[in-house]
């Protein structure tokens, strides 16, 4: 039997296991585990800013601003973060935003009235900026610690941990705010960013690009547009920087809305009813790139995979809309399901554009890049979110029909994606295969002898 390979194959990689990466790359492991433990404080801050504003204000616009506020000034500071994690050393690049974050987040202990939640944006604002800094100093890390064959298994480990984080701490966080008070998460939240901290001293990042200089106000102005070409020159790293947001332009309406439903499956408990449908959302998160990671090992059909997830999460929402809404628990668990299948798909589509942007993109250019992807998905969720809290807020639908319309606004988006975005994928993957083929009938240059 014959051993050779196709050109259909030759990209295809055997991803190695969790446990042999976890135990034997200590880069990564550090990481993780200061990740699983910032993530946590996160989602309980999460939770208990949401019932705090809408305890406070009772206003879904005010609710929608707790979105945006976490979006645009991350989508705003998106390039010149990407060129200051491509310039800079991306370890202390994520050190200092740690150390930074635990000294913001104190300052939500300031807010308890209502004329004060104005306080609680300009906070929010300094969190997300310094965190826009951060996670696209992350994702560019993960080639740098990890092998061609880590680095699939090691990007859908960070995004189940993020979506682990998510259950654990949106339950936990609702139970936290409810029993322990606001204050108490603030303090829990500071906390883990130190420890986070503490564990990104101790890996160790290679890093192949060029160095800081002290002109970077005067240049960046300049790289950032070099990013930006690079995008634009590169057609399949521009079409995967928007497979995110293609999820987001309705996930983004359907996930704020989660925190409008948590009051009608949980009346009087707020901050548990929002727990337990983030829960959901990630438990969901979580198996979506494991099993992504299992079943669609050959990157040849991701594209149309990740286009099907994210019609296969608006159908989901779709139905969330459709089922009864009520407190018996019954009909709780019948919308979690759904809302977990859902993110199972949107997992996914998350996983699989990460590794192929990261697969696709230079070292020199991954931060600006991945600044970029953020930049669509947070445009994208942002136009959503506002949408959705201007039209529930002055009443021109209801919560049912928002929650039909923008899961109808996602069907779309993931069809689309199909019908024109994978042909070209499959044109291009084919003719890059040509190009292998040519390249191996090409006569070799005969030795010279000594």
């Amino acid at each position: 039997m014959s051993t050779a390979r196709t050109a259909h194959d030759v990209d295809v990689e055997e991803p190695a296991g969790y446990r042999a990466l976890v135990t034997q790359n200590r880069n990564f492991r550090r990481l993780w585990i200061g990740t699983i433990i910032s993530l946590l404080g996160d989602w309980f801050n999460t939770i208990a800013l949401y019932t705090l504003v809408s305890t406070l204000t009772g206003s879904p616009l005010a609710m929608g601003a707790i979105f945006l506020t976490k979006m645009l000034p991350w989508a705003l500071v998106s390039p010149v973060a990407g060129v200051v994690v491509d310039r800079y050393n991306r370890r202390r690049l994520m050190i200092g935003a740690d150390l930074l974050r635990a000294v913001v987040v104190l300052g939500f202990l300031l807010i308890d009235e209502p004329s004060e939640v104005p306080l609680l944006y300009v906070l929010l604002t300094a969190q997300v900026v310094t965190g826009a800094v951060f996670q696209p100093a992350k994702s560019a890390s993960l080639p740098n610690i990890t092998t061609p064959r880590e680095l699939l298994t090691a990007n859908a480990l960070m995004s189940a941990t993020w979506s682990t984080m998510l259950a654990v701490g949106a339950a936990l966080g609702g139970v936290a705010a409810a029993v322990l008070g606001a204050e108490a998460v603030f303090w829990i939240d500071s906390a883990t960013y130190l420890v986070s901290a503490l564990f990104i001293f101790g890996t160790t990042i290679p890093q192949n690009t060029e160095a800081g200089e002290a002109g970077l106000l005067r240049s960046a102005a300049r790289e950032i547009a070099d990013g930006w070409q690079h995008v634009r020159t590169h057609p399949r790293i521009g079409r995967m920087s928007l497979a995110k947001a293609s999820w987001a332009l309705g996930g983004g309406a359907l996930v704020y809305m989660l925190t409008l439903l948590g009051d009608r499956v949980a009346p009087g408990a707020l901050a548990a009813g929002i727990g337990v449908l983030f829960m959901a959302r990630g438990i969901g998160t979580g198996i979506g790139p494991v099993i992504v990671r299992w079943l669609f090992q050959d990157r040849h059909i991701w594209p149309t995979v990740m286009g099907a997830c994210v019609a296969f999460c608006g159908a989901c929402y779709l139905t969330v809309g459709l089922l009864p809404w009520s407190d018996r628990l019954g009909a709780v668990v019948l919308l979690c399901a759904f809302i977990v299948a859902g993110h199972a798909a949107s997992g996914g589509n998350w996983v699989l554009s990460t590794v192929t942007l990261q697969k696709r993109t230079d070292d020199r250019f991954r931060g600006r890049v991945f600044s970029t992807d953020w930049l669509f998905v947070m445009l994208a969720e942002s136009t959503s979110i506002f949408t959705a809290s201007l039209l529930l807020e002055t009443g021109w639908v209801d919560l049912k029909t928002a929650f039909l319309a923008f899961a109808g606004l996602q069907i779309a988006c993931g069809l689309l994606w199909i019908a024109l975005v994978v042909p070209r994928e499959r044109r291009d993957d084919e003719a890059e295969a040509r190009e292998r083929d040519a390249q191996r009938s090409r006569p070799q240059p005969a030795a010279v002898a000594d």
